[in-house]
């Protein structure tokens, strides 16, 4: 069997307690083998988990000399994960909205034959949440095909 890489994302959070519901909510699934008292893996897929560390856990990782900037305060990032159907994307997004996130921070372009909607957890950090099966492949999965105009359109492929 080919060996096939894991993602790790590693997100400061406040409080375990509240950020873990909050992504049980948008399907992941607690990973005790690399979780601890201040950190809990979240994993939405076999190679794709989230490492949520309570800031000074995660400080511990970062490099000397640089700052701790929170999700509420400024981003780096925003995140996204695609779902097998189209009406996941709203049942998905609705829920994280109960278990703590705010629904729909941002405007997400509506490209031909994709759907997507953003929330935003406790700690500030975006993820969006795309249908792209009317784009003819699996968004950005390897070897899936792009929109017609080969995503140069400026939106998400």
């Amino acid at each position: 069997m080919a060996f096939t890489p894991t993602l790790f994302v590693n997100l400061p959070v406040l409080s375990l307690s509240t950020s873990t519901p909050f992504y049980l909510s948008l399907g992941f699934t607690p990973n005790p083998t690399f979780s601890s008292s201040d950190t809990t893996c979240m994993t939405l897929s076999p190679a794709i988990s989230v490492m949520l560390m309570e800031h000074s856990r995660f400080q511990s990782f970062m490099p000397g000399g640089k700052a701790l900037v929170g999700g509420k305060v400024g981003t780096e990032v925003l995140l996204c994960f695609n779902v097998e159907k189209k009406e996941d994307v709203d049942r998905i997004v609705e829920a994280a909205g109960k278990a703590g996130g705010k629904m729909d921070p941002t405007v997400l372009p509506q490209i031909g034959g994709s759907y997507g909607r953003s929330v935003e957890d406790p700690d500030g950090h975006v993820w969006e949440v795309g249908w792209f099966g009317g784009m003819g492949g699996d968004g950005c999965a390897v070897g899936g095909e792009k929109g017609k105009d080969g995503g140069k359109d400026g939106g998400e492929e």
